[in-house]
């Protein structure tokens, strides 16, 4: 059959008369297919039933940070990333915080947003004078989409109206501000923003298009601090180094973009492992960073009155222990299990305290010996793996291609070529 990727009626097909289908199409073996329908932790079936057009699933591997302490309390920390280094990286940094009485972290109320977009309003000033008028009658209507939430604390908390200028002319923005509770609350605000539309179409005289959550949960933040004893560092002169790093991230923003993904590959992985909706966290941080106008660091690094190293991390952190793939992925429960979290807020906290940790390992690094003598020690095992080294040999081609200072997929595989000859 001719490669292509015109298949009528794919999605009603069975997921083995896809994988059939797609064997045909893409040519694939035997191994190939089954590879792609091995069972693993997510059964194939749940899969089926999560996303479109499934064919199979992917493994991701999933570690454990030690050493954190958070607000009081031990924690062990699943983390599902696939980059070398980060899990390290963060139960060091970890350690290191411990001894300065470890992470405090605190999350805000869990308030989320949903926008409604109001257009080709006769008056825009008149129709957010109308939409404060109906305020109350607002909160009702969304209320009544989700009564479980209203009864256990949660709801719509506020109705804002704003007018914002766009290239299509004049629009009027009504934001939900609602109280999701334990949820991440995106199906929630975006249900009751579908409920309001008609009713703010009608009170207007205007024309609703987008009923939509933001992903720039700024009303639900997690604030992290932490300090580490100058000597635990390695002292003033690392520390100086890691303010003279942020300082670097704060100003340019070539070098926060970079900064900010490593507290990312911190807050994503544990994200990742507790079936959170990763893309949302990650537009609502970088989002978040950009607030002023000029995009910057997520978190600050000081040097205190003795002589230690200090550090703050703001971050919106929308997550959630209900709905979503949280409830269905079997690892996702599991990772949940081993944090012992008790609720979306404490979920938060934990995440943003792996942040700040994430980043302070990387600043060390950066400070210190480069980020690249770690990272390529735990790298050269991928390449030696994909040289293909197994077993034994794995550790045998590491060591050899350090103690070259030549990590590269050739090297490796000339080192692996000349073991198996002597052998």
């Amino acid at each position: 059959m001719t490669y292509t990727s015109r298949i009528p009626c794919f999605y009603k097909l069975s997921l083995l008369e896809r994988v059939e289908k797609l064997r045909e199409i893409a040519r694939l073996s035997d191994e190939d297919v089954k590879l792609l329908t091995r069972e693993g932790t997510l059964p194939l079936e749940v899969a089926d039933k999560m996303i479109e057009n499934v064919v199979g699933t992917l493994s991701i591997p999933l570690g454990i940070a030690t050493n954190f302490m958070i607000n009081g309390k031990d924690y062990l920390i699943p983390m599902a990333i696939e980059e070398p280094s980060v899990v390290a990286a963060a139960s060091n940094a970890a350690k290191m915080l411990r001894e300065g009485e470890g992470i405090k972290a605190r999350a805000t109320e869990p308030l989320m947003i949903a926008q409604v977009q109001v257009v080709k309003t006769p008056s825009p000033s008149k129709a957010k004078y109308v939409i404060y008028e109906h305020r109350e009658e607002i909160k009702e209507i969304a209320n009544s989409t989700n009564p479980v939430l209203v009864s256990l604390g949660g709801g719509v908390r506020d109705v804002e109206a704003h007018i914002i200028d766009s290239s299509v002319g004049p629009m009027v923005i009504v934001n939900l501000i609602v109280d999701v509770r334990d949820a991440m609350g995106a199906n929630t605000v975006n249900t009751m923003a579908e409920r309001v539309a008609p009713h703010i179409e009608k009170w207007t005289g205007g024309k609703v298009y987008l009923r939509i959550v933001s992903n720039l949960a700024d009303r639900r933040l997690v604030r992290a601090w932490g300090r580490v004893p100058k000597d635990v560092l390695g002292g003033d002169e690392v520390v100086e180094g890691i303010v003279y790093a942020w300082a670097f991230a704060s100003a340019d923003p070539y070098r926060a973009a970079t900064h900010n993904k490593g507290i990312m590959n911190g807050v994503v992985a544990v994200a990742l492992a507790t079936g959170q909706d990763t893309r949302a966290l990650e537009a609502g941080a970088h989002a978040y960073a950009a607030r002023s106008g000029k995009y910057t660091s997520l978190s600050t690094w000081e040097r205190d009155e003795r002589g230690d190293l200090t550090g703050f991390l703001e971050i919106p952190m929308a997550v959630g222990l209900i709905g979503g793939a949280v409830r269905v992925n079997p690892i996702a429960q599991l990772s949940l299990k081993i944090l012992r979290v008790k609720t979306a807020g404490e979920l938060a906290e934990v995440m943003g305290a792996v942040g700040l940790a994430q980043n302070l390992a990387a600043l060390r690094a950066l400070a210190t010996e480069g980020i690249q003598k770690g990272h390529m020690r735990l790298h050269a095992r991928n390449i030696a793996m994909t040289a293909g080294a197994k077993g034994s040999e794995i550790d045998v081609v590491v060591e050899e291609m350090i103690r070259r200072d030549s990590i590269r997929i050739d090297v490796a595989k000339e080192i692996l070529e000349s073991i198996r000859n002597r052998k």
